[in-house]
């Protein structure tokens, strides 16, 4: 188990690094430009970055709403589960 931790440990360390060197690599200002000519620069690297985090959030927004809607199936079903245990069946008669 030791052995998985320092490999997952290592990997990591290796996709920052990756990370890094190329948010360093691409340090140069790029222009974004919006409507009625108003434009930002700023390194192409927070860009890229921002865009990551925004698809993050935006996808963990759109599953929120599938996710509560499971749970509420969820629980409505043990609810019901549990009202057919409480139930008792009759046994067949001898």
């Amino acid at each position: 188990m030791r052995v998985l931790s320092v490999l997952t440990w290592a990997i990591r360390l290796f996709i920052f690094l990756f990370i890094l060197v190329l948010a360093l690599k691409n340090s140069a200002p790029v222009e974004v430009r919006f409507f009625f000519d108003h434009a930002w620069q700023i390194p192409l690297a927070l860009l890229i970055v921002s865009v990551f985090v925004a698809g993050v959030l935006l996808g963990v927004l759109v599953m929120a709403g599938v996710l509560f809607r499971e749970r509420r199936v969820s629980a409505r079903l043990r609810r019901d589960l549990e009202r057919a245990a409480a139930v008792e069946i009759p046994g067949p008669e001898s």
